[in-house]
């Protein structure tokens, strides 16, 4: 090779091939100076030309600052330089908006048509300007500027000017259209296309760098793809016959990510401007939020899923319409992790759609958009769920609504549910709902359900009152007239209790008015102990002991809390056993009503000790106890069972076993009830009246008493009587005898005084001598009344002597 480049040979052709450059560029340059020439001593003829055809085509005004020639650039054609560029229309004085101003446009002019006395622009280039397109109110506009021709000037001017390249850097184009709040502004860094004709049709692979300033459909709802940079390479094609310009292009970068988009608009279909655009992409949910208006992304941006997805945006409208063009956006998530104001949702998958038009006779509105969901699945809080179909429409005041089907372990509720209000364990839930519920500063609030829950072999702890309840199942059904209460079923270590219920207007009023709400429950139960139910139906006093934690939980759990406390409720009791304490009864039934922190009973009725007994009462709180209001109806009931099942009413001077026979008494009793449902010592207050039929007093400490010292031959330790009868006034510590009636085999006396548990006893007691052993055979009470007191009568008094009872004579207050 280096003996070849050294031969005199390849000297001999090298030499030629450098003069011929050398020629071919001496030729250029002397052309290109042949033209320098020609624009200097034509400059005058041309620049005339040049306005002509400008003027030819507007109707306005033209301002050239200067025009030179680029000397080599554009060769063979002519290139000029037209600098300090303005273009105003006839009305500018009217907007004040120039049409266009440019530092530089650069033309190249065909030289053989120039020379032929025609100006063909092959090339225009526009450097450092503003083009502003501005239709204003009252149809004051700028765009008029290009004047249309008349048909006898098309037939005289057959010939059109055809541009073969248009290139723009750093052009601020903006186009205004106020009275359709339209406002479209783009700072072009770079905008470069060679245009291929054929015939009345073109096509151009068009370069485009460009930043959105705004891109708003409707100013007044914000900006499309604001501030963001859009990148990339656009196959236009224009078809004359069909009046369209179609754009395409693969892989378009805006604000970072790609997309493919197609395109179409109407041209010369004036008045209308119709346009289609079809955009796909993969991306950030974050990141397609920024790109829409404000109106739609304001709402989208505390949503926001952790992968990308897969997104369609097809835009139809038109440019000189009022509002916002038709947007449907339809996106695929598979296996993604959804995060909503409440929290997050994982393993996500879904079909959605966003439209801004969803009922077409309603345009294009807020009021009108939706999001349609398809197959939703994913996970809350680990509780999976499915929502076959659901919807969010009017963004004015979004409504949620749709299909939910969850099948859980009931122990995931405690990741919603305030720890200090429930516990739950064990148990499955089943849920199938279709719902409705308002979107509230982005949260979903106040839900509505229709549909049905199934909870099977949960157990639960309540902690405001310290209840377990164990194997509970439960079966709600929602419907928009009431919640019906199915199959409740719970247990605890004393009680099995089997519920039905109905709620009317639930829905509205679980939110609105609690305290309206009416639980109507049929309790059934083969026994149950009403200490331990006290506890369930008696609202607790520890109002704020419910911890605040999360935003979400709080509104849930303090929500639910308040309901508990506030609603009505009304409990119609069906028990085969029932137990207080040491009473046990069969066939009990009553009617409880909640309101208020209140427990009012009626109609209370149950079999215990032989006998019957029907009440009814109210339980209120005070502090930490509950006041209690009550009746009470006792028929034939054994009156040492009776009695001992009360703990003998916390009476110690004598044993309900020392009293015997069938007791009938009416009461009417107030007092003070623990948490634990016994009754506070010394608190009882209220009215007794009582009987006791075929009974017997044994060992009776008052009458042995009073017998050693009067009958100390008869047997007092051991008396029946025909007759025990009285009317006493409970007062806590004491209780007033108004009239106490013995008619016994020993003696009849009566008793009226104090008795009490504190030391205070003063009871008056008048007692007949005679021996009353026969006076049971007498027929009619009015004969025995006529006998009782005759011969010798002792006026007694029985007082407390250090807490024993001491007989002495005498008689009350005296």
């Amino acid at each position: 090779m280096k003996h070849f480049l050294q031969s005199a040979h390849f000297k001999k052709y090298a030499k030629r091939i450098i003069f011929f450059f050398l020629g071919l560029i001496g030729l250029v340059l002397i052309a290109s100076g042949g033209l320098a020439f020609y624009f200097s001593h034509n400059k005058t003829e041309i620049v005339s030309k040049i306005n002509n055809k400008i003027n030819d085509n507007i109707s306005g005004a033209i301002d050239i600052g200067d025009i030179q020639y680029k000397f080599l650039t554009g060769f063979p054609n002519l290139t000029l330089a037209l600098k300090d560029v303005n273009l105003k229309d006839s009305l500018w004085a009217e907007h004040k908006r120039t049409f266009l101003v440019a530092k530089e446009i650069e033309v190249r002019l065909n030289i053989m048509s120039l020379l032929s006395d025609k100006i063909d622009f092959h090339k225009i280039e526009i450097n450092d300007a503003t083009l502003d397109l501005y239709n204003g109110p009252n149809g004051i506009t700028n765009t008029d500027i290009f004047r249309k021709k008349t048909k006898k000037e098309e037939k005289t001017n057959t010939k059109t000017t055809l541009i073969d390249e248009i290139s723009m850097t750093n052009v601020h184009f903006i186009s205004e259209n106020k009275p359709r709040n339209k406002l479209f502004d783009f700072e072009v860094m770079a905008l470069k296309a060679k245009i291929n004709y054929d015939g009345n049709n073109w096509n151009t692979n068009l370069f485009v760098d460009t930043n959105v300033k705004s891109m708003a459909f409707n100013t007044e709802k914000g900006s499309f793809a604001k501030d963001k940079r859009i990148r990339g390479i656009i196959a236009a094609v224009y078809k004359s016959d069909q009046n369209k310009i179609t754009a395409n292009v693969d892989g378009l970068e805006i604000g970072g990510d790609k997309f493919d988009v197609k395109s179409s608009f109407d041209v010369g279909n004036e008045p209308s401007s119709n346009f289609l655009i079809e955009i796909k992409t993969k991306i950030l949910w974050k990141d397609a939020t920024n790109l829409l208006a404000n109106n739609i992304s304001s709402k989208l941006k505390f949503y926001d899923l952790k992968k990308p997805i897969d997104v369609t945006c097809i835009l139809d409208g038109d440019f000189n319409a009022e509002g916002d063009p038709k947007i449907n956006v339809t996106a695929v998530v598979k296996n993604n992790e959804l995060h909503i104001p409440d929290g997050s949702i994982s393993d996500c998958s879904f079909n959605g759609k966003f439209t801004n038009i969803f009922k077409e006779e309603l345009g294009c509105e807020d009021a009108n958009s939706a999001v349609i969901i398809k197959d939703f699945k994913g996970a809350y809080n680990k509780m999976a769920f499915v929502i076959p179909d659901a919807m969010i429409h009017n963004f004015d005041k979004p409504v949620a609504t749709g299909i939910l089907n969850a099948n859980f372990e009931v122990e995931k509720l405690n990741s919603i549910i305030n720890a200090d209000l429930m516990h739950f364990s064990n148990g499955q839930a089943k849920v199938d709902f279709k719902f409705e519920c308002d979107i509230v500063d982005l949260y979903f609030r106040k839900p509505k359900f229709i549909g049905s829950v199934r909870v099977a072999n949960a157990s639960l702890k309540y902690v405001p009152k310290g209840l377990n309840f164990e194997k509970t199942n439960i079966q709600l059904d929602f419907t928009e007239q009431a919640l019906l209460i199915k199959k409740f079923v719970f247990k605890d270590r004393h009680n099995t209790v089997y519920v039905e219920g109905r709620v009317d207007n639930f829905l509205n009023l679980y939110y609105d008015a609690p305290e309206k709400m009416l639980i109507d429950w049929k309790i059934y139960s083969p026994s149950i102990d009403v200490k331990q139910f006290i506890g369930v139906i008696a609202a607790t006093q520890k109002k704020k002991q419910v911890a605040k934690k999360t935003a979400s939980r709080e509104s849930f759990s303090d929500q639910l809390h308040t309901v508990i406390n506030k609603c009505q409720v009304v409990l119609q009791l069906n028990l085969d056993k029932l137990v207080y304490g040491k009473l046990t009864a069969s066939n009990a039934k009553a009617t409880i009503k909640l309101t208020n922190s209140n427990v009012t009973v009626h109609d209370g009725f149950l079999k215990t000790s032989g006998g019957a007994v029907a009440f009814s009462g109210v339980l209120s709180p005070k502090g930490n106890k509950y006041n209690l209001q009550s009746n009470a109806q006792v028929n034939d009931v054994d009156i040492t069972s009776f009695l001992t099942s009360f703990n003998n009413f916390d009476i110690k001077s004598f044993d309900a076993k020392d009293i015997k026979g069938k007791l009938t008494t009416k009461a009417n009793i107030g007092g003070l009830m623990d948490a634990q449902g016994n009754l506070v010592p010394k608190s009882a207050t209220g009215n007794v009246s009582f009987k006791v039929n075929n009974g017997a007093l044994v060992n009776f400490e008052p009458i042995v008493k009073i017998g050693k010292f009067a009958f100390p031959f008869r047997d007092v330790k051991n008396i029946t009587f025909s007759d025990l009868s009285g009317n006493l006034v409970l007062r806590g510590h004491d209780i007033d005898v108004l009239d106490l009636r013995v008619s016994s085999s020993v003696l009849n006396f009566d008793v009226e005084g104090v008795y009490s548990i504190d030391n205070n006893t003063n009871l008056a007691m008048t007692v007949p001598l005679r021996n009353s052993k026969n006076d049971a055979k007498l027929a009619t009470k009015a004969e025995r009344d006529a006998i009782r007191n005759r011969g010798i009568v002792l006026h007694l008094l029985a007082v407390d002597d250090g807490g024993k009872i001491k007989i002495k004579w005498g008689k009350k207050d005296k």
